[in-house]
Parts: C-alpha cells; structure tokens; sequence
C-alpha cells in the first residue's frame, strides 16, 4: 500500500518574501523587472510547479528582501494571479493577493509614441479601467491596453 506523502518543492527561508502563484511562462519577466538577478542574498525560484489553480505555477522566494508598494505594483501588472507571503523567523506574517492599484503612476511605458509620457520627462501614469481584465487607460493620452501589452519599468 502506497503512503501518501507531502513534499517542500522549495526550500524555506527564515526572512523574506515569497511570491506565490506565478504563472510559468511569466517567471522570468518578474525576476527582470524585480531585478533579482542581481541581488546579492538567496534568491530560489521553482518553475512548472504543479498548481491546481494554474496547472503549472512558479514560485520566487527572496531572503532578507520585502517589496515596497512600487515593485508590487510591478509584480501585479505582469502576474496578477501571485500572491506574496512575507515570512519572519519561518512562519508567514502577512499574506497578500495582488491587484492593480487604481493608478499606476512610473511602473509602465505607455505604447503610443506620440503620448507625452515618451516625449517628455515625466512619469507614466495609468488609470486601472477593469481590475478583472487588467485594462489600463493612459492618464495623458486615453489610450487603453491590457496589463500584457506594456512595457514594466
């Protein structure tokens, strides 16, 4: 007779931050626009993890690391099924489920390069039109664009 058993697929950390519920394929663009690749403490991430949910999921734990609201946001545009779970002495101390904020002021470009925000220096800024469908309005020019069709800053 076969026993059941339950298995850690990553390790765990004793300070830090894990984000939760990636999708696979949007592994790698949030270890770019966080950056990690160059962060200095242990970074583990775990990819085509099962995942009832999503079927495959990815996981990012970051040592001694917790992100400001700005990489938040960041994480949302690209991942807006993750979760983060900010870890103290090994137990989760927090739990979150993103969203995109109501305005996303410097996380993106805006697509349309007759925008003012490519012209001039001044900051991107996004209204969330539908937090559902991840649709984007530029606050400048009016345009809108899924989440998935901006660049992240």
């Amino acid at each position: 007779m076969e026993k059941a058993s339950k298995k850690l697929e990553v390790a765990a950390i004793k300070n830090g931050t894990v984000i939760d519920h990636i999708p696979s394929e949007k592994l790698f663009k949030v270890i770019s626009i966080l950056g990690l690749q160059d962060f200095t403490n242990q970074v583990t991430f775990g990819y085509n993890l099962e995942s009832k949910r999503l079927g495959k999921k990815a996981i990012i734990k970051v040592s001694d690391k917790y992100f400001t609201q700005a990489e938040v946001n960041k994480i949302a545009i690209v991942a807006p099924t993750a979760k983060i779970n900010i870890i103290k002495d090994y137990e989760v101390s927090e739990k979150m489920e993103l969203q995109l904020p109501d305005l996303l002021i410097g996380a993106a470009k805006c697509r349309n390069p007759k925008c003012i925000t490519n012209n001039e220096p001044m900051p991107s800024k996004f209204r969330t039109i539908c937090k559902k469908k991840a649709l984007l309005e530029c606050f400048y020019c009016e345009r809108q664009f899924n989440a998935e069709e901006l660049e992240v800053l």
